[in-house]
């Protein structure tokens, strides 16, 4: 923002439309209407009650300033600049803390209904369940990088962690207290040297787990909880109570090892809450006890004498993703009929007879040539000089609902100041492929003269990012 915007100068910026009706109407021209992001922004603090006369209601006096305004990666601009500068303008108070998380981009490149590759939340959570996707996207998705989601990933990741770590983990230690004890949890006070180690590490993951939220690292966090899942799972390989089953005068230090093994999936389960509610209960259900506020997840201690359940039932059943797959095909069959449905295509017409084209001139073209093609108008909102390149250009460019990174060789004669804010032309259905390094989705559309200067083709009235060319 600072190397983009502030430094070069801040240019004025258009909060008015013409091309349409519906809107604010701007009261000393009857001609425009304010659309985003002017009255888009404003929405923050007019939905909590904000009076301009000064009579704001309570939730504007609780809630504002937000103490963390938590947005995408594609409007820092809007949300770090123009924001502030509104609310200044205001004498209002600014947010104390702004957050652009990244993005979760499909594994195969770009999402298209037309190709039936697009995975929407509604989809992954039929054939998955609502916290399983919850964990997938907060845990694919880093602190300052951009993750992978695809079928296959999540599938993966489902039985990995979800199935393996702490299902697995869950099902034993239910099994092993109903088999060995009536279902009956209790301390026996059978402590050894490696339990202190083990009771360590889980009461000290909510601190872990604090300081990775405090700092906004929320995968990191989630992180740190099926960290202590994992030491469970690697308590009972050191303890083996199986074995210790085998002998009467160590049945002690077995209810013992299953006492410990049950703090530590509650606290984890406790932590686990904020993150995915139905499996945290779903957990304390099984294990028959109370999950625990944040403060005593730092104490490794539960009242005694709670029972598990006497019929479990598998947190998430490990998946086979060749079960999956016809549901998927299903879905990607739908999603490019409906595509063809919404665009009304029809058979395309035969293409004319070969042999039309002149010698030494360039072949002529059919319409399913041209079909191949995909244009759409798309508005640069962030660009920057790729450092390895002298005649690269990154564009960050919206298309719609949609932005994609697209790197353009025009360094030479066009500055990022040149193309942020305004819409240009481009080929948006080519292959992704590396730049110095950056995947770039898509290509600028430019006319070059006999000179070889180059002009970028834009179109010739506002019509919004993202509208299809042809």
């Amino acid at each position: 923002m600072m190397n983009n915007f502030l430094l070069k100068g801040l240019q004025d910026l258009c909060v008015s439309r013409t091309s349409f009706k519906w809107g604010i109407p701007v009261p000393f021209d009857e001609k425009h209407v304010v659309y985003v992001w002017l009255d888009a922004l404003t929405n923050y603090i007019t939905g909590l009650g904000y009076d301009p006369d000064g009579e704001s209601g309570e939730l504007y006096q609780k809630y504002w300033p937000a103490d963390l305004h938590l947005i995408g990666k594609d409007i820092i601009r809007f949300h770090t600049i123009y924001w502030p500068i509104f609310l200044m303008a205001m004498g209002q108070p600014l947010p104390k803390q702004i957050f652009g998380h990244p993005w979760l981009l499909q594994g195969e490149g770009k999402m298209s209904k037309s190709k039936g590759n697009v995975v929407y939340a509604d989809d992954l959570a039929r054939l998955y369940g609502v916290d399983a996707v919850r964990y997938f996207v907060l845990h694919e998705m880093p602190f300052d990088n951009d993750g992978q989601i695809s079928w296959e990933l999540m599938t993966e990741r489902y039985n990995s962690d979800l199935a393996n770590v702490l299902g697995n983990l869950v099902s034993r230690t239910v099994a092993m207290s109903n088999k060995y004890f009536g279902g009956l949890v209790k301390n026996a006070g059978a402590a050894e040297p490696l339990d202190g180690e083990f009771k360590a590490f889980v009461a000290g993951a909510k601190a872990k787990v604090e300081g990775k939220m405090d700092t906004l690292h929320v995968a990191d966090a989630l992180g740190e909880i099926m960290n202590v899942f994992r030491r469970a799972n690697k308590y009972i390989d050191e303890t083996m109570p199986w074995v210790l089953a085998k002998d009467e005068s160590k049945q002690d230090r077995l209810r013992t090892v299953l006492y410990n093994l049950s703090c530590a999936i509650m606290t984890g389960a406790s932590l686990l809450k904020s993150f995915l509610p139905e499996t945290a209960d779903k957990i304390a259900a099984q294990m028959g006890a109370p999950l625990q506020s944040l403060e005593t997840c730092e104490k490794f201690d539960m009242s005694d004498g709670f029972k598990v359940t006497e019929s479990p039932v598998p947190l998430f059943a490990r998946l086979d993703f060749k079960t999956l797959e016809p549901e998927i095909e299903k879905i990607a069959a739908a999603q490019k009929a409906a595509a063809v449905q919404a665009a009304g295509q029809e058979k395309p017409a035969k293409p004319e007879e070969k042999g039309a084209e002149e010698k030494g001139k360039t072949p002529l073209a059919t319409i399913d040539d041209v079909a191949k093609v995909e244009l759409k108008v798309g508005e640069v909102i962030a660009c920057e000089r790729v450092e390895k390149s002298k005649k690269l250009l990154h564009e960050m460019v919206k298309f719609g609902d949609e932005v994609r990174s697209v790197c353009s060789g025009i360094a030479a004669q066009y500055a990022p100041e040149d193309l942020i804010g305004k819409k240009f032309v481009f080929i948006t259905n080519l292959p992704p492929r590396k730049m110095c390094g950056i995947v770039s989705e898509g290509m600028i559309l430019a006319a070059e003269d006999k000179n070889g200067k180059i002009s970028l083709l834009s179109p010739e009235r506002d019509v919004e990012s993202g509208s299809l060319i042809g």
